[in-house]
């Protein structure tokens, strides 16, 4: 029973240490060879360039929260810490840790994870940029100027992969499936709520994948930026496809 609670500590504390280690750097996030423009995701929106700020610290930790917070609060990244970091309990017909009564999510701090539907907002937002900074990644500068061209690197179709398997995730949320088919007691009764049934049943078939999503996207978003720092660093080169 113990095999799949560790399994899930380190893949999940390999992300965490990567991620931290991602976001403090605040160096080759952005990669422009060949008239590329390829921005992590751990990085996206950029603020530095939209907002002109300039913090004293790496800019993706303002950016960071939103995806972060919506995937702690997740009901299924609650089932893998719970059982995995906390053993509240460990696995199914297995006892938990001894001590005071359970009181579910009614009391701090499991009282926060109400907050998953907010996090789920603040999430579409940055998953709108990543699909700007995904279309963008297939128009390249011309190296003596003028009109960009469109063209298709590695780097494009790695970022088009992950923003899809971040949406895949984001969309499949359980939250998202209550705002398009929550609160109606009739699915046929108008024109309205069928067109909610039909969005809610699309939502459903991601939903029941949910975890799968979950992990899929979570190392996209580390292997991207991966490809992304090494690019930037001079390791390789982006290759151009077309």
């Amino acid at each position: 029973w113990w095999l799949t609670p560790v399994a899930t500590v380190l893949g999940l504390g390999t992300f965490a240490l990567y991620s931290l280690f991602a976001a403090a750097q605040g160096s080759h996030y952005l990669y422009t060879g060949g008239g590329a423009l390829y921005l992590s995701p751990f990085y996206s929106p950029d603020i530095e360039s939209y907002l002109g700020l300039h913090p004293p610290f790496s800019f993706a930790f303002l950016v960071l929260w939103a995806p972060l917070g919506l995937r702690l609060t997740c009901y299924s990244y609650r089932k893998a810490y719970y059982r995995s970091l906390l053993w509240s309990p460990p696995a199914c017909a297995v006892p938990g840790r001894s001590g005071r009564g359970y009181t579910g999510e009614s009391r701090l701090p499991l009282l926060l994870q109400n907050a998953h539907r907010y996090f789920f907002y603040a999430a579409v937002v940055v998953v709108g940029f990543l699909w700007y900074d995904a279309v963008r990644a297939f128009v390249f500068d011309r190296p003596g100027g003028g009109s960009p061209t469109v063209g298709v690197g590695l780097g494009s179709l790695v970022m088009l992969a992950n923003v899809a398997a971040l949406s895949a995730f984001t969309f499949g949320c359980n939250s998202f499936r209550h705002l398009t088919g929550g609160r109606l007691d009739c699915f046929s009764c108008s024109r309205a709520a069928r067109t909610r049934h039909r969005l809610w049943l699309g939502v459903t078939v991601l939903n029941l994948r949910h975890t799968e999503w979950g992990w899929v996207s979570l190392f996209s978003v580390g292997l991207t930026d991966l490809y992304i720092r090494l690019a930037s660093a001079g390791v390789f080169h982006d290759p151009r496809l077309l």
